[in-house]
């Protein structure tokens, strides 16, 4: 058994580390979503369906906490650009992930509507099988084995405290 589950340990734990990069830098990315840091602007033209209410704007631009700063004539005026109630023409700004960011991303996002779902769960338990397996490193009565104990419930109480925080 001890064996196996090290054999099983290695070669799944290098296939992983690939997902792992990956996870790691679109996860660098996501700390960064509140922020311009990553984000390209480009410009929109949109055609909608003239005399939309202010209030539903924001949603059929799909722009969030839209607000509407003035209103000339037929003109409606907010932070990223216009719309013209008489043509229905939009025409704004907007910030996005590059392509590959934005696909990178995807990972942390994924729901059951999305294929990465798999790849989620597969990683999820590929994590967890190396917290099990890694008990196998070491036998249980050896120093090295209780200090790795020792460092297992530091990560365990560090990672609840900063949650709970």
């Amino acid at each position: 058994m001890n064996y196996s589950m090290r054999v099983v340990h290695r070669y799944l734990g290098y296939f992983l580390a690939g997902i792992v990069t990956v996870y790691a830098l679109s996860g660098i990315v996501l700390i960064f979503r509140e922020t311009d840091v990553f984000l390209t602007e480009h410009q929109v033209e949109k055609k909608l369906t003239p005399n939309i209410r202010n209030e539903d704007l924001g949603r059929q631009l799909r722009i969030k906490r839209l607000k509407v700063t003035k209103e000339e004539g037929e003109m409606v005026f907010f932070k990223e650009g216009t719309y013209n109630r008489q043509t229905g023409e939009a025409s704004y700004s907007k910030k996005e992930l590059p392509y590959v960011l934005n696909k990178l991303t995807r990972l942390h996002k994924a729901s059951t509507d999305d294929p990465l779902y798999w790849l989620n769960i597969f990683f999820a338990l590929s994590l967890l099988f190396f917290v099990v397996s890694s008990l196998w490193m070491f036998l249980p009565k050896t120093k090295i084995f209780r200090k790795g104990m020792v460092f297992m419930a530091a990560g365990i109480i560090l990672t609840l405290v900063l949650i709970f925080i």
